[in-house]
């Protein structure tokens, strides 16, 4: 057909090589044939010309075409046929390549896909009964700490076996403590509540915010409220020393397990543990101290505008300021407990350490000698401003009034005889004895008789 077509051309006056040339351009090649036929300065151009020979070309090319093709028709005809067999029998090959792939894919997707969307579905199912399981488990083990804390709480206040037909009570108050440490499982449990931990979805649930409400609220505030009566009733019965030794261990017991059950319930979410602090304890303790310093306060100011009841005031206060020693000895004889909540904080070696540090004070009888002077020397101020009998009396007496209350200092500042003291300050003998207080003496007598004036 190349030779056919190259005889043509040799015989043709069209310029098939223009044409063929890769760089044609047919605006070139117009531009071309019209300078060809027209001079430059030419107006109007004649483009009749140039036309008419394009299509001369054009017509030329066309009866070369039907030449060529009917030349070349059979072997035309033949080459379509071939390709279109070949074409035939590529896709025939490659529908049943397409159909096996179809095939495969289907054995796969039954084999393997809807296998593994079944067993993901398996999967979700165990995932979901494994969460249930595990809430299941915690609630129960909520319900069963809820119900030993009721009959732990009940066994505060029950009824001895051998109590008599009046219904006579016989507290427990150990069971305070062991409220306490079942009341710190719970909130182990229910404080959890991140995803994976133990108490995840507890507080979706209805029992456990039954049992929040109406069990475990309830019980530790009254764990608490118990605990914290238990502190401000302690009294070793210095005033009237009737107190005897077995009643002087009950109250030293209720007090450590007072103490003990506070300590352990003090919150705890929201602190380092570095710096965590007993903070009901504290607060207990200082209730307490508070109290005593109150009452002795008060009575002392109205015993000093009447003498003749000073000296019973006195050995009152006395009393107070010996329950505070043993209360101070009961505390650094008790050893902290370890906080189940707090692994990775260091226990204080007794329960006393912390409230000397939340009083910023070294001893508790010193603490309430010098708080008590401080406010003593502002109502003795007030006495002498009214003047009268009061005021002079009081000026009257001073030495007796001192010597009276260097007495007070130096007799409350001793451990009560039914309490073993481990403290360094006291020992037998008033010389001995009023020189380890000899600052608290000479405060408490300044802030009486120094504001007496002349």
């Amino acid at each position: 057909m190349r030779m056919a077509a190259n005889e043509d051309e040799d015989a043709s006056y069209v310029d098939y090589e223009a044409f063929l040339d890769p760089g044609f351009s047919p605006s070139s090649f117009a531009n071309t044939l019209v300078l060809a036929t027209n001079n430059p300065t030419d107006t109007p151009l004649d483009l009749s010309t140039p036309l008419s020979k394009v299509l001369f070309d054009a017509q030329e090319i066309d009866s070369h075409i039907d030449l060529l093709t009917t030349r070349s028709a059979i072997p035309l005809l033949t080459y379509t046929k071939e390709q279109t067999e070949a074409s035939g029998k590529i896709i025939s090959e490659i529908d049943n390549q397409v159909k096996s792939l179809n095939e495969s894919y289907k054995q796969l997707e039954k084999e393997v896909i809807q296998k593994h969307a079944e067993a993901d579905e398996v999967r979700q199912v165990a995932a979901r009964l494994w969460e249930t399981l595990k809430l299941g488990r915690s609630v129960g083990r909520c319900l069963q700490l809820g119900r030993q804390l009721e009959i732990q709480h009940a066994e505060i206040t029950n009824s001895g076996s051998g109590a008599s037909s009046g219904g006579s009570r016989k507290e427990d108050h150990r069971a305070l403590v062991r409220c306490a440490h079942t009341l710190l499982s719970l909130r182990e449990i229910l404080d959890k509540k991140a995803l994976g931990e133990e108490g995840y979805g507890l507080d979706r649930v209805n029992a456990i915010r039954s049992l929040q409400d109406t069990v475990i609220g309830p019980i530790e505030k009254s764990v608490r409220s118990t605990s914290e009566q238990m502190i401000r009733e302690f009294n070793i019965g210095s005033a009237s020393g009737t107190a005897t030794f077995a009643q002087t261990e009950e109250a030293k017991a209720r007090m450590i397990s007072a103490a003990v059950t506070l300590y352990l319930i003090s919150p705890v979410s929201g602190t380092k543990p570095e710096k965590w602090t007993p903070q009901l304890l504290l607060q207990a303790l200082e209730v307490y101290l508070r109290n005593a310093l109150q009452s002795s306060i008060a009575s002392l100011a109205r015993s000093l505008a009447t003498l003749p009841s000073l000296d019973r005031t006195l050995a009152e206060v006395s009393a107070r300021c010996q329950n505070i020693i043993a209360l101070e000895i009961v505390l650094a004889t008790t050893n902290a407990p370890a906080h189940p909540l707090l692994p990775a904080h260091k226990h204080n070696a007794n329960l006393l350490q912390p409230l000397l540090a939340y009083l910023e004070t070294g001893s508790l009888a010193s603490y309430f000698w010098r708080t008590m002077a401080s406010s003593l020397s502002t109502r003795v101020q007030e006495i002498v401003n009214r003047g009268g009998v009061s005021a002079r009396t009081l000026k009257t007496n001073r030495n007796n009034v001192g010597e009276a209350i260097r007495e007070c200092v130096i007799r409350g500042s001793q451990p009560p005889s039914t309490i073993t003291t481990t403290k360094g300050k006291g020992s037998k003998g008033d010389t001995e004895k009023s020189g380890g207080w000899d600052r608290e003496v000479a405060v408490m007598v300044g802030s009486v008789v120094g504001n007496l004036g002349r």
